[in-house]
């Protein structure tokens, strides 16, 4: 059961482009069935016992269109603010968490382009949360991993029985994951090259503060939504 006592607040991220979708639409807001592929975990949060509010980071310019298209004509009170994300991932994340009321409590940190959140993979990320201070969604992978060199030849192959997935919703204990941030900005000054590859919030916790990230097992149909083979995978997931 939700801890009364510990704000629950769901960073939403919908900064992305469609270029790998070859659509001049951001793929977020492409339509998977009758509606914006947002709305479909917009509307396991809005449902949730477990998710108290959420921040939906997204483009400058389509904020107008989440706030009248998406928020208000789909009813979602939970959205307490829409904002103007960065250029990269962790720069929209950054500024999530600078929009949270509170940092006593938790944030689930979920990619927009992922419709197929339930309310499951929220339960089993906030029990592990509560425990760990750390978690993500994950699944084991299904086919054997290559690492490759630059020039695209296999020199490692890692153990599949240890190779995981890593999916959203990350979820931390708050303060926890502002401090990382913080951290990594306050080092992202000191650099001349600010091209990082920041693919996932874990990834702040674990250089930044040193800390172990627990695998929380989700599900093979959380996926992300991000080439048109990608979309219809999702249309038969969708039904």
């Amino acid at each position: 059961m939700p801890d009364k006592e510990k704000r629950r607040t769901a960073i939403v991220l919908a900064a992305g482009s469609g270029s790998r979708m070859g659509s001049d639409v951001p793929k977020q807001f492409m339509t998977l069935g009758d509606k914006p592929l947002i709305y479909y975990s917009l509307r396991t949060m809005e449902r949730s016992e477990i998710i108290d509010d959420c921040i939906l980071v997204t483009g400058k310019e389509d904020i107008p269109y989440v706030e009248s298209e998406i928020v208000n004509k789909f009813g979602l009170h939970k959205v307490k603010a829409v904002i103007a994300g960065g250029n990269e991932r962790y720069e929209s994340v950054f500024r999530g968490l600078q929009a949270m009321e509170s940092r006593d409590g938790y944030v689930f940190i979920h990619d927009g382009a992922r419709p197929f959140l339930t309310e499951e993979i929220l339960s089993g990320t906030y029990e592990a949360v509560k425990k760990y201070n750390a978690c993500v969604a994950a699944m084991p992978v299904k086919d054997t991993v290559k690492i490759a060199d630059g020039d695209d030849f296999a020199v490692q192959t890692p153990n599949r029985s240890f190779v995981w997935a890593v999916q959203t919703p990350q979820v931390f204990e708050a303060g926890l994951i502002c401090r990382a941030y913080e951290m990594l900005f306050e080092r992202l000054r000191g650099l001349k090259d600010k091209n990082l590859s920041v693919t996932d919030d874990a990834m702040v916790a674990e250089s930044m503060l040193g800390i172990r990230v627990k695998l929380v097992r989700a599900s093979y149909e959380n996926i992300k939504i991000t080439t048109p083979e990608d979309m219809k995978t999702a249309l038969g997931f969708l039904g």
